[in-house]
């Protein structure tokens, strides 16, 4: 499979698993606990995927492991807590922004000067902001502060994504090494905060497997992601993986048609978000 095939392959993964999160959401259960079972499946999913690689090494690590502990690290906590509150499609709406985050911080932390298409790209993401935050008749399960969940976990994405671009711009960290590292270090963020909140329950099987899921799912999609990558041109795998958001909406929509209620204007949200960061991917 080639790179086009393979970032939308990874961008359809991503967008599955807001939804598999919001059916796991169905039985009580600490969403910090919850989050532990899903990153695990994903360290696993990665790191049998870097046992296939080779190449592991420790030399010029510590730059993934450190950026682990913001994303996926504090992030997918603030994700999780967003599906629960803002549902499967709105959250995955605005995590399509992260693009913008990273332009804006790449422009105030390192200086760096967006040409007039990423301006405009960015501009279409605020727009998508817009439309989602307008939106008057949503179901009563969604509350606005998990949106503000949504954008946080966005915030802290485009923030790990600039922490590694300048931190491990020559590094010869195999992929998955570096993936299995940056899980690693999340997932000890995660029992951080459950050992913290002292998150203890019954864990039954039925359960465990609908959180495993969507964390096997993330996995895959990291595989393919980074495979795209090495296949094919940033400007090309960046903009196809954005589309996470559209199919984001989209199962939500085929999925959870009761309870999501996908309307015109999250649609239109979600085009917004995705266009603007395919301008973002292309020209930054």
């Amino acid at each position: 499979m080639g790179a086009v095939g393979l970032a939308l392959v990874s961008a359809a993964l991503f967008g599955a698993m807001p939804v598999c999160v919001r059916f796991a959401l169905v039985h009580p259960l600490p969403i910090a606990l919850g989050t532990l079972v899903m990153q695990s499946a994903t360290l696993f999913v990665l790191a049998v995927a870097a046992a296939v690689q080779g190449g592991a090494t420790l030399h010029g690590i510590l730059p993934f492991v450190l950026a682990g502990l913001v994303a996926p690290g504090a992030s997918q906590l603030f994700i999780t807590t967003a599906i629960r509150e803002a549902g499967s499609s709105r959250a995955s709406v605005a995590f399509g922004t992260a693009p913008l985050f990273a332009v804006l911080l790449a422009v105030v932390a390192f200086g760096e000067r967006p040409g007039p298409a990423v301006v405009a790209g960015a501009c279409l993401v605020v727009a998508g902001g817009v439309a989602l935050a307008a939106e008057k008749d949503r179901p009563e399960h969604v509350r606005r502060i998990g949106i503000v969940y949504a954008l946080t976990g966005a915030t802290l994405f485009a923030f790990r994504d600039n922490l590694v671009r300048h931190l491990s711009l020559h590094t010869h960290v195999p992929s998955m090494t570096a993936g299995t590292a940056t899980l690693a270090s999340a997932i000890a963020v995660t029992a951080l905060v459950v050992v913290g909140r002292r998150d203890h329950a019954r864990l039954a099987p039925g359960v465990a497997v609908r959180w495993l899921l969507p964390g096997a799912l993330v996995g895959l999609s990291y595989v393919a992601l980074f495979e795209a990558f090495y296949r094919g041109e940033v400007s090309v795998v960046a903009p196809l993986v954005g589309t996470e958001s559209l199919f984001g909406v989209a199962f939500s929509a085929l999925l959870l048609h009761r309870t999501e209620r996908v309307g015109a204007r999250i649609v239109l949200g979600a085009l917004l978000v995705v266009g603007g960061g395919v301008l973002i991917g292309v020209f930054h």
